[in-house]
């Protein structure tokens, strides 16, 4: 079940929420406290790790998540690289059974965003 955690202020950038599970790892960015700026969910974390971005300047990402560490001695970090379809069914169904105690403001918009991403799909 992903957990609320408290915004955490990071220098030089947006206010952020860390909300995560198993499955999931979410970060919401706000431009105030109030207005939310984007959000990355990143998802199936121990199976082939992905990530849907979406801000409000630049829209959606679907990207793969390479860790870096190739070698048990490099330490390296990750990094997102382009990647295949989302798969929407999946992550939205996870996300309504993992959401639950997220602030409404938070699941609402995923799901709205994980929606319009499906439909910009389709077309």
């Amino acid at each position: 079940m992903l957990t609320n955690e408290p915004i955490r202020p990071v220098a030089h950038d947006l206010d952020r929420r860390w909300l995560f599970d198993d499955y999931f790892d979410l970060i919401v960015w706000y431009e105030s406290e109030e207005q939310i700026h984007g959000f990355q969910l990143c998802y199936d974390k121990i199976g082939c790790q992905r990530a849907l971005t979406w801000t409000r300047k630049q829209g959606f990402r679907h990207a793969a998540i390479d860790s870096g560490d190739s070698k048990p001695t490099a330490n390296r970090t990750p990094i997102l690289v382009a990647d295949g379809i989302f798969p929407v069914e999946e992550v939205r169904n996870e996300f309504i059974a993992r959401s639950k105690l997220l602030p409404l403001q938070i699941r609402e918009l995923i799901l709205a965003r994980i929606k319009e991403y499906e439909s910009c799909q389709h077309r």
